[in-house]
Parts: structure tokens; C-alpha cells; sequence
């Protein structure tokens, strides 16, 4: 029988996407208030992969990507979906833009083996982890590289968001190695 014992403490990562540069400034801050420091933040991609978002957001979409400085347990993805959604009712309620979705706010995180994303939508190769909220395994790290999935989104099959992921993942360890110091 294996031993269980806790996960150890993951790398925050926000992903925001909006017309709006104003939306995801604010995005950005929301979340560092309550998550800790940006660590790392990538420049805007362009958000042209798909039309899925068309409809609430608007076209002329841009993507960020963010790491966080403080570390937390895996276990409070679900409360972070929950607050990211928050977040995005209170942003639109607070500034009336054209889309009624004005920004998109989808919290995860990395290891050194994987990145996770949470999500409200159940589909085959997702698991629920409560709250309404299930995961899903976006890459993974293998043989030195971030390798996709047959599931994993077109814009996070991209070299550009593999080379943000990269950098975080060595963030990461550094942050990891100077707490086992500590």
C-alpha cells in the first residue's frame, strides 16, 4: 500500500482574455491582492483560435498569462474557479462595456510535471474536484518540453504560451528550493 501524504504546494497561474486592456489590468490586481505578487506575466497573445467567445466577449481578443509569487495547496482550486467567477460578475457589473462578458478569468496551476486548469464544463477527460468545478490536465512535462493533449485548447498548444510556461516552471522551482531552505 502506498503512502498518502499531502500534494505540495503548486505555482498559481490566471489566465485572463478580454477586448478591454482596462479588464484584464484590473484582473491582474484582483487577483494579486488576494493571491500574492505577480511572479511572471506574459505579453498579451492574441485570442483568435476560436469563436466560441464570440458571442458574450466580443472578437479582438487578447490573452494574458500570470504566475503568482505564493504557493498554495492544489486542493483550493475549486474556491479559486469560484472567486475568478466572482471576480468576472463583479468587473462586469462595475464597468458596462459593449460584450455582457467583458473578461474571461480561468485560475490554475503548475507543477513541475503538469499544468491544471479549473473549469465549469464536465467533458470525458476531466475530473470533478467538488464545488461544481472539475480539472483538467491542459500540458504536461516530459522529456524537457511541455507536450499537449489531444484535448488541450489551440492557443495552449502554441510555442509562445509553452516558452511563458517554461520560464514559470523554473520560477517555480526556485521558489520551491529557497522555501525547503528556509
Amino acid at each position: 500500500m502506498g503512502a498518502i501524504r499531502e500534494h505540495e504546494p503548486v505555482l498559481p497561474i490566471l489566465a485572463l482574455f478580454s477586448r478591454y486592456e482596462p479588464a484584464i489590468e484590473w484582473g491582474i490586481a484582483t487577483a494579486a491582492s488576494a493571491w500574492g505578487e505577480v511572479l511572471l506575466r506574459s505579453e498579451p497573445f492574441a485570442f483568435d483560435d476560436t469563436e466560441y467567445y464570440a458571442g458574450t466577449m466580443g472578437t479582438g481578443l487578447r490573452k494574458v498569462l500570470v504566475a503568482f509569487e505564493r504557493l498554495f495547496d492544489p486542493a483550493e482550486l475549486p474556491e479559486r474557479k469560484h472567486r475568478a467567477n466572482a471576480w468576472e460578475s463583479s468587473y462586469a457589473e462595475a464597468h458596462p462595456h459593449d460584450a455582457p462578458r467583458p473578461l474571461n478569468l480561468d485560475p490554475g496551476y503548475l507543477t513541475l510535471a503538469k499544468f491544471v486548469l479549473a473549469t465549469t464544463k464536465d467533458r470525458q477527460h476531466r475530473l470533478y474536484i467538488g464545488q461544481g468545478i472539475f480539472a483538467e490536465c491542459t500540458l504536461y512535462y516530459h522529456r524537457g518540453a511541455w507536450r499537449d493533449w489531444p484535448w488541450t485548447y489551440p492557443d495552449y498548444r502554441r510555442d509562445e504560451y509553452h516558452a511563458f510556461f517554461e520560464e514559470a516552471r523554473a520560477k517555480y522551482r526556485e521558489l520551491r528550493n529557497s522555501q525547503d531552505r528556509a
